[in-house]
């Protein structure tokens, strides 16, 4: 991790940097341009000599009087420190200022020279071997009747140019280095200007974190640090604010958490557990405060609440379950697992309701095995009624009046009573395999078993006159158990076609949305009404008992529909209207 710095050493730096590079920069600009003008200065100078020298040498060039011309050079460059050499077309020297023209070497090699012969005028700057020194060279061709003459080359040494410009480079440097000083500790004061405001800021943001809301520190007056200290204010008592309504809150939900009898336990997305109240403490023998930021697996030893609490998590609808939370088998809780989301609608979690249903599933277990009981005890009246039945059919009662009506009246009822415990055996089957192991479910197209269902059903219809009508897709498919949905079906419509009156119509709609599939009956009956409804599906429970009991009814057929839905982790429903109908709705997991 880099060291941190403070604000003053991160402006002073960089305010140094600019100052450094800007002064090489201008140093550097100034003695190139320096260099530059005086080299074009020289050039223009050597330029007028050449043009000087030119007239006083043509007449010496006419006939070629090499002594005349060497001489001429020696005396112009006396009084001047400007070089003269005149050179032939071939490149010989016939005469030079500073040296014997005999001793030095052919110069058409020379650059200067070369453009000169082109008839343009030859710069070059180069090291001098002759003189053992640098010079800038100008080369000028000399004319006589149109035809190149000679070249007369000038030149000067370069020495005097730099010492010029070393002498006006350090006067540059000595003014940059003053320059550089005054500006480093101009820099240094604006930069703790700067950092000085900063830290009051951030003196008083420390006071902010600790609590203290209401402490005031003094700042410069600077309009942009005044108004950002007058917005940490406003953020400071608004903070203030908010965090005294979030442990108002806190402390209500809290109190009212404690106050539940039902259990309540909130999860993050990796099962950690993010609150729990006394009374799910209390259920799943843990302590509320020890199980915070524990996960579930840690807090809770129970396979089938940590595989609630999982298919909670990644379902996307409410999810419910009854589960055995103690390993005696003498606790049981209605898990309610719906997700958690945050103010943009993400998930962040699961919320977990627990409601003790221990007494309500004894009482369904002691009615249970009540109605098992039942069924195997009525067994065997039944036989001895029909073996009774059987004796008055031989002929031993002589009252052929007596003997009949008693036979009706024994047959009815033992027909009703094996109605009553055929039902009673389907309901508790139903009951015993989803408790136990589950029934048996594939993928079934609902039509062809709603048809069934609408077979077994037509001819009582019919002889009262009733129209079924079925709509339905004639691929929708549902994982069901086929047999039991037919006998779910069945009883329903057998219920709709008891209580409704002649020539009336019965519909059928089977559907799918986001969630589930639906089976709907609607019928045109009389209706129930609204405060027999929370009861209609429990055994022997009958909205008009001396009717239903005329029709054949043996109170458990809704029961069974119910338990049949419930089998296929499903629920049944029920609207109706007095005197307008009724619409059962079968609801089947998707």
């Amino acid at each position: 991790m880099a060291k941190k710095r403070r604000l003053v050493w991160q402006i002073y730096p960089s305010y140094l940097l600019i100052i450094l590079v800007s002064l090489v920069a201008v140093t550097w600009y100034a003695s190139f341009s320096t260099r530059n003008f005086f080299l074009e200065q020289t050039e223009l100078e050597l330029e007028s000599h050449a043009h000087l020298f030119e007239n006083q040498i043509l007449p010496y060039l006419e006939a070629l009087d090499e002594n005349s011309i060497d001489l001429l050079c020696k005396q112009a460059a006396r009084n001047s420190s400007v070089r003269r050499t005149v050179i032939l077309p071939s490149g010989r020297v016939v005469g030079d200022s500073e040296a014997d023209p005999d001793t030095m070497d052919n110069h058409a090699d020379r650059p200067e020279f070369r453009a000169a012969l082109n008839g343009l005028q030859g710069t070059a700057t180069r090291y001098s071997r002759t003189l053992d020194k640098g010079f800038m060279y100008l080369g000028l061709p000399i004319r006589e009747d149109n035809e190149l003459a000679a070249v007369l080359r000038v030149s000067i040494p370069l020495d005097i140019i730099d010492t010029e410009i070393n002498n006006i480079q350090w006067r540059i440097i000595l003014g940059g280095f003053i320059i550089a000083i005054f500006a480093a500790i101009v820099s240094l004061i604006v930069s703790r200007r700067i950092s000085r405001p900063v830290e009051a800021l951030k003196k008083s943001a420390d006071y902010f974190i600790q609590g203290d809301f209401q402490r005031r520190i003094a700042v410069p007056n600077i309009e942009e640090i005044v108004g950002l200290y007058e917005s940490m204010k406003g953020i400071a008592g608004e903070l203030h604010h908010r965090i005294n309504t979030i442990t108002r809150q806190r402390n209500e939900i809290e109190a009212i958490l404690s106050s539940m009898v039902e259990g309540v336990i909130a999860v993050d997305m990796d099962e950690r557990i993010i609150c729990m109240n006394g009374a799910a403490a209390e259920m799943l023998e843990s302590g509320s405060s020890e199980a915070k930021g524990r996960s579930v697996q840690e807090a809770v030893r129970n396979i089938a609440f940590q595989a609630f609490v999982k298919k909670s998590l990644s379902s996307r609808v409410p999810v419910e379950k009854e589960i055995a939370l103690s390993s005696k088998g003498d606790l049981f809780v209605n898990a309610h697992g719906t997700l958690l989301r945050d103010e943009a609608g993400k998930q962040i979690g699961a919320l977990i309701v627990l409601n003790d249903i221990t007494r309500l599933k004894r009482l369904e277990n002691i009615r249970t095995e009540f109605v098992a009981n039942v069924s195997h005890e009525i067994k065997t009246p039944i036989t001895a009624i029909k073996g009774f039945v059987e004796t008055l059919e031989d002929g031993r009662v002589k009252d052929e009046g007596d003997v009949r009506r008693f036979l009706g009246i024994i047959a009815n009822h033992v027909s009703r009573l094996e109605s009553i415990i055929e039902d009673l055996l389907k309901l508790s089957r139903i009951e015993k395999e989803a408790e136990e192991e589950g029934i048996f479910l594939r993928n079934e197209k609902l039509r062809n078993i709603i048809e069934t269902a609408v077979k077994v059903c037509k001819p009582n219809a019919e002889a009262k006159g009733i129209n079924i009508a079925l709509d339905s897709d004639e691929d929708l498919v549902a994982r069901i158990n086929p047999p039991l949905v037919e006998q779910a079906i069945v009883n329903l419509l057998d219920n709709a076609i008891k209580y409704s009156n002649e020539n009336k119509s019965i519909r059928i709609k089977a559907f799918q949305d986001e969630r589930e599939v639906l089976v709907e009956i609607v019928d045109q009956g009389k209706g129930i009404e609204d405060e027999h409804l929370p009861r209609l599906f429990e055994r022997f429970y009958r909205v008009d008992k001396a009717r239903s009991r005329s029709l054949g009814g043996t109170g458990l057929g809704l029961a069974i529909v119910k338990h049949i839905i419930q089998a296929h982790r499903g629920q049944v429903s029920v609207i109706s209207t007095p005197g307008a109908g009724s619409t059962f709705t079968l609801h089947f997991p998707k």
